[in-house]
């Protein structure tokens, strides 16, 4: 019991520590799979305490940013839910594009890219280049550099239709390459949901499989922020692990699976 309460106390004083020096509050995420994840994390670094990991993430920025990558879930592929992107494809966009002159969107957390592009792909076959900007964002600094150069292998892109694949890919063995003018369409630039303000005026926002990691406090806060940074008739695009419970109280009604609109 004795060690248990030790290891506690440990992983508390990371906590702290962390939040403390770098703004990232871990107890705003579910705390056994954090900790599970950094206990391994810890471990393979050859570190006997959570304490020593931060004191070595402080003399160590390529161990900091390797900590950041670790506790993210870089999980991701183009078009996953073929069907979800279909809708917004044929009926979000289109509702969106006939009431605006020009479309501000928003990928969050958006891991190595694979949404972000997506989105381009799709709103490039919808629309002119000038009428819309797509904003990508990432507390992950290494999978924000791994998204700007484009690579992927076969497995993020098995379910992207062959026309799309043949249009907007160059294929060198089992590398695919985004092409320059879906990569010139994305902007990246770090963001951390839970600590960083909100940029506002979006008419779509796409966040997916990612807040199924946070607490219900946390993901209540990001789902008000999100609604805040709507604009009236935009719309909330989320995973299919996901819902948004009761979403009168952020102002939001839904209006299609995964999909919700800004009243």
């Amino acid at each position: 019991m004795a060690a248990m309460k030790t290891d506690d106390l440990d992983f508390a004083q990371f906590v702290a520590k962390l939040k403390s020096k770098t703004g990232i509050d871990l107890l705003q995420y579910k705390e056994d799979q954090m900790r599970r994840r950094l206990a391994t994390f810890r471990d393979r670094r050859g570190y006997r305490t959570f304490v020593e990991l931060f004191e070595g993430m402080l003399r160590d920025a390529e161990l900091y940013e390797e900590f950041l990558d670790r506790m993210t879930i870089n999980v991701s592929e183009f078009f996953r839910n073929a069907k979800r992107w279909e809708t917004l494809e044929k009926k979000i966009i289109p509702e969106l594009a006939a009431s605006r002159g020009k479309l501000r969107c928003w990928s969050a957390a958006c891991s190595t890219g694979d949404e972000p592009y997506t989105l381009s792909i799709v709103l490039s076959g919808l629309l002119k280049r000038h009428q819309y900007e797509l904003l990508a964002t990432d507390i992950d600094k290494t999978a924000i550099k791994r998204a700007r150069e484009g690579l992927y292998g076969p497995s993020s892109v098995r379910e992207v239709p062959k026309p799309i694949l043949s249009r907007y890919f160059k294929v060198t063995g089992e590398t695919y390459a985004v092409s320059d003018e879906i990569k010139r369409s994305v902007a990246f630039k770090q963001h951390n949901l839970l600590a960083d303000p909100y940029e506002q005026g979006f008419d779509l926002i796409v966040c997916r499989n990612v807040l199924i990691y946070f607490t219900d406090a946390a993901k209540e806060s990001v789902f008000r922020n999100f609604a805040r940074s709507l604009s009236t008739g935009g719309y909330l695009f989320i995973g299919g692990t996901e819902q948004v419970f009761q979403p009168e109280q952020y102002g939001l009604e839904t209006t299609d699976a995964f999909f919700y609109r800004k009243k």
